[in-house]
């Protein structure tokens, strides 16, 4: 037992926790330290229940293993959790602490500041009165008439106030957003806070009052009402959306999404999510009982699965399962609600299910592939052939040694599909059909670094089943060859433009192919299409896509690229291209039965320069030298000269088709007045500053905006507002318009419509205002 008084400009007194042992240390004696490489944000629990407790303070009485007396400058420390006030009151036997006068307690990094404070270090249970606090994890700042330690990383605070904007040191705190509530629950274990008798005030004024709410301390997940959207929708009107987020379990939640169309009525929409090891999938649905607007219930659902099968009939490899389901109740809601369907083609939905299995060569699948069509009287459309069901086998072996020649490569692939399509239109009737595929292929590669010459032999057999115009059944088949040759050369050198050292190339290719001519025209055409014309199809061998009908292509193509790298980064800097097909006969084979005659393709054009990180530029160029017309063109750039800064321009023209500009943007407007400040931390330039975004995609021929995003965001530092028009093209004569408000609250939630999703669709390289580098720490706020 030591007993007795320590006086000085500071004492210090070390009291051991397990052992018994203490001892006294006098202001300015040597301290040995231990180095470490790193500050422990945790501590295991065996040894936080073995870790001193430190107490100074100008005047300590009493016993080291008893209760002790620090008057002055006082301070009692814990590893994560120190107390300072004028006195302190500590005893040893149950870790019962009391604080008064100025009292301040840093738990884990959270300041908390009170008159007078009882607290139990071992329990972490007590209170605080008069307290004002600030949190770690969000920033989170707030005051109320007293505090409640309830354990450890959990307390309550009575007649609270609760907000992220920050306290202004000697002045009233008015924040400029706040929750006002009669009591809040804050778990910093479980990142979710509780408000009781809550009321949300923006700007001094009341927007949102709630029996109770709550909201979270992170981006952990949590069940509970998430914040109302609102919107103004051309065609739906004023539109209320109320989510319930369920968080189920930590790899499934779902989301209710009840919402209030003022001008269709109640739309009732959920989402379901799942996550394991060996599958993942979502379900999402919506209906609308009677639609005031079509007079009849509407609906939609969206299922997508993807599961490995470990061990299915016997098989080592999984099997490998992949669905997707797709429907609507009718032919007008990819008009009335562009924005609910998850298909890339808003008027084609596709629903598919598929087996796939592979294990060394073989792969083998089993499928069906089904479309709903929406069709617009107006504008009719040919759906894609329903897969009902297909069958694929393939296999493939490489680097094989043929004749005492290593390096083949060679593969066999067999298909038997059953192809369906209902009557779409006035006229039309129902098809379908059975086609059975076999594609047998041999290729080797010889070339070092600076040359490459590659062969390749196809062998390509189709037999069709189908009924003709008369109803009968009949046969027929096809077996046509293809030999391709693919060479290159490489050259490199050492060059210097615009005083930086460079690596240039030169590549040049040619590329041949010939296939016979086998007349396909009374054959079923179930899959085949045009390709584009670009860089890629190019130096192919065929100039239709699909498996029924394959051109007579005998030509040569001629290309060559030259491209420009930094020799330290190995970065591209620089490239362009330039390609052209030579035909050596006509070409029978085509889509519309029409033979072509011209012995030169269009010429094709492509260059890119990226020689600064800011900037960037892009030209695709298709140009036809018959009449000197360029039949499409694509001239881009890119400017990106700090965070929170693009600008993206578009030029895009296809000849007798379209002719567009497409503008993006995102950008601090304080720039036009004086360049802002560099964002610190991950977090946008600072308080005060308004940003202009958005995309316009505009019609030259039509002298008219086609589709708009565009709008305004305020940081004003705890919260940011966001104001967004869309416009979003329907056909010709018809558009979807909405306006979205969005008041974000830092470190608490979103009010309004979220908009985020829309911008970071929408506006290329779009930055997210709150992008978090790096996680704060309790180290921060060290007293």
């Amino acid at each position: 037992m030591v007993a007795g008084r320590l006086r000085g400009a500071m004492a210090v007194l070390l009291v051991g926790m397990g052992t018994g042992a203490a001892f006294a240390q006098e202001a300015g004696a040597p301290v040995r330290l231990q180095a470490s490489p790193l500050l422990q944000e945790q501590l295991p629990p065996d040894v936080l229940d073995r870790l001193p407790v430190f107490v100074r303070g100008q005047t300590i009485e009493g016993q080291a293993d008893g209760a002790i007396a620090v008057e002055g400058q006082a301070e009692l420390r814990r590893h994560d959790t120190v107390i300072r006030a004028d006195r302190l009151e500590y005893d040893r036997r149950d870790g019962q602490t009391r604080a008064t006068g100025d009292v301040l307690i840093n738990r884990s990094g959270d300041r908390i500041q009170g008159s007078s404070l009882e607290l139990n270090i071992e329990t972490q249970q007590g209170s605080l009165e008069q307290p004002q606090f600030q949190l770690l994890r969000n920033e989170a700042k707030g005051d109320a008439s007293r505090l409640e330690f309830l354990e450890k990383d959990r307390f309550r605070v009575h007649d609270a106030r609760f907000s992220t904007c920050p306290r202004p040191p000697g002045e009233a705190w008015k924040p400029e957003w706040l929750v006002r509530a009669s009591r809040i629950d804050l778990d910093e274990a479980q990142d979710v806070g509780t408000a009781v008798g809550a009321v949300v005030e923006f700007q001094g004024v009341p927007i949102l009052a709630a029996p109770y709410l709550s909201f979270p301390l992170s981006d952990r997940r949590k069940s509970g009402w998430l914040p109302p959207s609102i919107g103004v929708d051309s065609q739906s009107g004023l539109e209320l959306t109320v989510p319930y987020y369920l968080n189920l379990a930590p790899n499934f939640d779902a989301t209710l999404q009840p919402t209030i169309m003022t001008k269709r009525g109640i739309d009732l929409g959920a989402e379901f999510r799942y996550l394991q090891p060996d599958y993942s999938g979502m379900l999402r649905a919506s209906w609308t009982p009677d639609d005031r607007l079509r007079e009849d219930d509407r609906w939609s659902y969206a299922f997508e699965h993807r599961q490995d099968l470990p061990g299915l009939m016997g098989v080592r490899s999984p099997v490998r399962l992949d669905l997707g389901l797709n429907r609507v109740s009718d032919s007008n809601f990819w008009r009335d609600y562009p924005r609910a369907l998850t298909s890339l083609t808003s008027r084609l939905l596709e629903s598919r299910a598929s087996l796939g299995w592979n294990q060394g060569p073989w792969s083998l699948s089993l499928g069906a592939n089904a479309w709903q069509t929406l069709q617009d009287p107006d504008s009719v459309i040919t759906p894609p052939y329903d897969r009902l069901p297909t069958l694929g086998m393939m296999y493939r072996r490489e680097d094989q040694t043929i004749a005492g020649s290593r390096g083949w490569d060679w593969s066999v692939q067999g298909e038997w599909t059953r192809f369906r399509r209902s009557a779409f239109a006035a006229g039309s009737s129902a098809e379908e059909g059975d086609r059975t595929l076999l594609v047998g292929e041999i290729t080797r590669r010889w070339g070092t670094h600076g040359w490459y010459v590659q062969p390749r032999l196809r062998l390509h057999a189709a037999h069709y089943r189908y009924a003709d115009d008369s109803g009968r059944t009949v046969s027929d088949a096809r077996l046509l060859p293809t030999f391709s040759t693919d060479s290159g050369l490489v050259f490199e050198r050492q060059a210097r433009f615009f005083g930086r050292d460079v690596l240039q190339t030169l590549e040049p290719r040619l590329f041949f192919t010939w296939t016979p001519f086998r007349d396909q025209s009374g054959l079923p055409n179930y899959d085949a299409s045009n390709l584009d014309f670009n860089f890629a199809s190019i130096f192919t061998e065929h100039t239709i896509g699909g498996n029924d009908r394959i051109d007579d292509a005998r030509a040569l193509t001629l290309g060559v690229e030259s491209r420009i790298f930094d020799p330290g980064s190995g970065m591209e800097l620089a490239r362009i291209g330039l390609a052209q097909r030579y035909l050596l006969a006509d070409q029978q084979v085509t889509l519309d039965d029409v033979p072509v005659t011209d012995r030169f393709s269009d010429i094709l054009l492509g260059a890119r320069v990226q020689w600064s990180p800011r900037w960037s530029t892009d030209l695709n160029l298709r140009y036809r030298p018959g009449d000197g017309s360029a039949i499409r063109t694509t001239l881009g750039a890119r400017y990106m000269p700090g965070p929170y800064r693009v600008l993206s321009v578009a030029y895009r023209q296809q000849i007798d088709a379209s002719e567009q500009v497409d503008i993006g943007w995102q950008w601090p407007l304080s720039d036009l007045f004086g360049r802002a400040p560099d964002p610190v931390r991950g977090k946008a330039l600072g308080p005060g500053q308004w940003y202009g975004l958005g995309r316009m995609n505009y019609s030259v021929p039509d002298k008219k905006i086609v589709d708009l995003v565009a709008g305004f965001e305020y940081d004003a530092g705890c919260w940011i507002g966001r104001l967004v028009l869309e416009r979003l093209q329907l056909d010709r004569v018809s558009a979807n318009e909405r306006v979205l408000l969005q008041l974000e609250f830092n470190g608490f939630s979103r009010l309004g419509a979220s908009s985020l999703k829309t911008l970071s669709n929408q506006i290329p390289r779009y930055q997210y205002l709150r992008e978090e580098i790096n996680p704060p720490s309790r180290f921060q706020y060290h007293d």
